[in-house]
């Protein structure tokens, strides 16, 4: 079955493509100086987590992860970008005004043009559909009619498509980079919405 992206309430042709991510250590007090507790971390430190780069030929993308509403999919895909299984993939699927979508494994190989948007990891991903609406940046993940259908392939919006929201599991946002989007969203495409030149990525995750 086709990974698509379903909804209603913009353009005719999106609507046809539619179809189709501390202790305080301290020295007690006394009459003699007590050995010194292991300290923790320094007052106003702040955690970092691991957030995903994309690289393209046109710039990076940095992506911030929302691992509080969505943390089996933010799992699956640094999984699954530090296996390589996203480098050398393409967004094959571009529309102006509402996203670009990429993640497909078939779209390594240029003999399968026919076949880009169906793949995936060969496994799914339960539906985490979150109230996070899907405003410009936003990035969630590309599905079959089946809910529970997510796998690789995700999309990231360049302009809001709050018609998606709960019916797609968002898991992160663009935090840096949205002119690459930009870029990507704008290129000639074909019928199918596939851009006319690849756009290969390389995902990475920072820690």
């Amino acid at each position: 079955m086709r990974i698509r992206i379903c909804g209603v309430g913009i353009a005719a042709r999106v609507a046809v493509a539619v179809v189709l991510l501390w202790v305080w250590g301290g020295v007690a007090q006394g009459a003699e100086k007590a050995p010194k507790a292991a300290a923790g971390p320094a007052a106003g430190s702040v955690k970092k987590e691991p957030r995903a780069i994309i690289k393209t030929k046109f710039g990076e993308m940095e992506i911030k992860f929302f691992q509080d509403v969505a943390p089996k999919h933010v799992e699956n895909f640094i999984k699954l970008a530090k296996s390589g299984f996203y480098n050398g993939t393409i967004f094959h699927r571009v529309i102006p005004g509402f996203m670009i979508q990429g993640g497909d494994p078939n779209t390594k190989d240029l003999a399968k043009k026919e076949a880009y948007g169906q793949g995936g990891p060969g496994h799914n991903v339960t539906a985490e559909f979150n109230e996070t609406p899907h405003k410009r940046g936003i990035v969630s993940m590309a599905r079959a009619q089946d809910p529970d259908s997510a796998g690789s392939q995700f999309f990231i919006v360049v302009e809001d498509s709050r018609f998606l929201d709960r019916k797609y599991t968002a898991f992160g946002e663009v935090v840096k980079g949205m002119g690459v989007a930009d870029k990507i969203v704008s290129e000639p495409r074909d019928n199918r919405d596939n851009p006319n030149e690849r756009i290969e990525m390389q995902v990475t995750i920072v820690e």
